[in-house]
């Protein structure tokens, strides 16, 4: 199997390389190697690798910073994946789309499932819809994965932020009328593999949206007790840190994020066999808890969510 890699240098791009089998060959690439905004680019990439598979782990993730800069995350979280598509559709190449939770407006009650209408309240999550719409479009066989709240030991995220600011306070103040469901990119790398595996068997997962994330859900002051209670047990941090319970109102930004964004995966589940992501786990797995500490400081440029 050839694949081609956008977004490698990202969380989900990093964890799906760890995971990948030896016996598929991949172009790994970031924007470095491949612009995927410029259509021209994107056609002679595929013309030269003619990949059977392609894994698009690219997006513009910013989410406050993408309220302002509307053009480039318009073009990496729409015409990419519009480029990237229609390549796809033309070479016969099957591929797997990740979008976000923040497609929907946060209003529901109970987890969205595929077919609840999207209704984006932030620029990301517009761009993000386009993208899902040009992917559908393009006439391309294609799996769109939705995720939430993703973290890994690589890059920036949630956790490295909370661990980092946990090394010298002792006091934070983390939102809690926000809930949805945290995902390991590890697991969600490992979904797609899996996908990718059914498909070369015969066991075609049919095209479309399909939802993956962590449970059980949380708010992201819950998840911060989480993150420093398996930090406390694996002696990771110098001291206790306690979590002030905020809302949404005490710690304004400039992007609308969804009040709730639990995302359904039954049908990922029942269609694939992956296996459900348990937050909960990969943060009491030693092994993720040290890589974390690891690759703490690979990015500074974090911010409380």
């Amino acid at each position: 199997m050839k694949i081609l890699l956008t977004g490698c240098d990202g969380q989900l791009g990093r964890c799906f390389l760890d995971r990948m089998p030896d016996t598929w060959e991949v172009l790994a690439t970031d924007y470095k190697e491949l612009d995927i905004t410029s259509e021209e680019a994107v056609s002679a990439a595929f013309a030269e690798f003619r990949p059977d598979v392609v894994v698009n782990a690219a997006a513009y993730t910013a989410v406050d910073k993408a309220e302002e800069d509307i053009d480039a995350a318009h073009a990496l979280n729409a015409l990419g994946p519009k480029y990237l598509s229609e390549n796809c559709a033309e070479f016969g190449a099957f591929m797997v789309h990740v979008s976000t939770d923040y497609v929907f407006d946060g209003t529901a009650t109970e987890p969205y499932k595929e077919t609840d209408p999207i209704s984006p309240n932030s620029v990301y999550g517009n761009t993000k819809a386009e993208g899902e719409t040009f992917v559908a479009e393009s006439g391309a066989d294609y799996v769109t994965l939705r995720t939430a709240w993703v973290f890994s030991e690589y890059g920036n995220n949630f956790v490295k932020t909370m661990l980092r600011l946990g090394e010298t306070r002792t006091e934070l103040g983390v939102v809690a009328d926000q809930f949805g469901g945290p995902t390991y990119a590890g697991d969600l790398a490992a979904a797609i593999i899996t996908i990718l595996k059914k498909n070369t068997e015969g066991n075609v997962v049919e095209k479309g949206i399909y939802h993956y994330c962590g449970e059980p859900m949380t708010s992201w002051a819950g998840f911060a007790k989480e993150i420093f209670k398996q930090a406390e047990e694996a002696k990771r941090l110098p001291h206790k840190v306690m979590v002030n319970e905020i809302t949404t109102a005490e710690y304004p930004t400039p992007a609308t994020r969804p009040a709730y964004s639990m995302l359904d995966c039954g049908k990922i589940i029942e269609i694939s066999q992956v296996e459900s992501s348990k937050w909960k786990l990969n943060l009491s797995d030693i092994k993720v808890i040290n890589k974390l500490i690891e690759h703490l400081n690979e990015d500074k440029s974090y911010k409380i969510i």
